[in-house]
């Protein structure tokens, strides 16, 4: 099943994410709703890695996040070729430190969160090392499902030439889309695959309009667009070494002095963590 955007509106990547995220929220996720998605969002998985809008198109940003949530809402991310999108992604953060959204462009201010968020929303899917990620080749194994989801794992080859399995999440209850939600920031979080300190030197340097607000790129006009965007980009580089989702992070992972620190994000939501607390409880009942 493809969602629209509005009635007779477009089908993309960004509808299903739109209406996933909000049922997982609202606690009304279930099977029937998720029905097909997971099928679209893999054709929409490009040959370099990235996730586009629609099947045949070119691998965004933007699209990328929203297909990756998407996918870890509906409990079908062993799906994707995560191998190759862990690439992509990381690639597109330039010499400028900031990252571009699409192959060869310049980079934008708001996909520090939409890439860097999704690099963000990958590390939770790991518990070893960074340099065991970065040595290692990753092979994704999909497990036999039958009925509800228990559990997927990932299997990463161990220091002794074992194989060892990673699991990101344990959601018996698979018709709760919130528990899933839930259950993903309490897992145990790896380093960064992104250059964090970086990507908030561009933030602040180059993003950030003195007279309050965030841009594009040096030239461009402040707006409230990139505004929310650079921000919970700033926020996800700043929490990208800490252990948990609401556990600080250490003071040389914020960029400046630890006044700089923001509040702690929902990677999946992009909300601020106590307000994704308080939304859980309320609709869980």
């Amino acid at each position: 099943m493809v969602i629209r955007m509005h009635h007779t509106g477009e089908m993309d990547v960004r509808a299903c994410y739109t209406a996933i995220s909000v049922a997982s929220l609202l606690n009304i996720l279930d099977f029937e709703i998720a029905k097909g998605v997971g099928d679209y969002i893999l054709r929409c998985q490009t040959y370099e890695g990235g996730i586009a809008g629609e099947p045949g198109s070119e691998a965004h940003g933007g699209y990328t996040f929203c297909g990756l949530a998407t996918m870890i809402l509906i409990n079908e991310v062993d799906r994707l070729d995560l191998t190759s999108l862990i690439d992509w992604v990381a690639f597109r953060q330039g010499l400028e430190c900031g990252f571009q959204g699409r192959t060869n462009k310049l980079v934008d201010g708001c996909y520090s969160f939409w890439q860097g968020g999704s690099l963000f929303l990958i590390q939770r899917l790991f518990s070893i090392a960074e340099n065991q990620i970065k040595s290692s080749p990753l092979s994704i194994e999909k497990l036999s499902m039958e009925g509800n989801v228990d559990s997927a794992a990932f299997t990463v080859p161990k220091p002794d030439g074992s194989q060892g399995q990673i699991h990101y999440f344990e959601n018996k209850d698979a018709g709760k889309g919130s528990a899933t939600g839930l259950d993903f920031i309490r897992t145990r979080n790896g380093g960064p695959l992104f250059h964090s300190i970086a990507l908030q030197q561009y933030i602040l340097l180059c993003s950030q309009v003195l007279e309050g607000g965030f841009k594009d790129k040096p030239g461009k006009a402040r707006d409230h667009y990139h505004s929310c965007y650079c921000l919970s980009g700033l926020s996800v580089s700043q929490y990208s070494f800490s252990k948990s989702a609401d556990s600080p992070p250490p003071p040389n992972a914020v960029l400046g002095p630890y006044s700089n620190m923001l509040e702690p994000v929902h990677p999946l939501y992009n909300l601020v963590l106590d307000k994704y607390y308080k939304a859980h409880e309320f609709f869980s009942v």
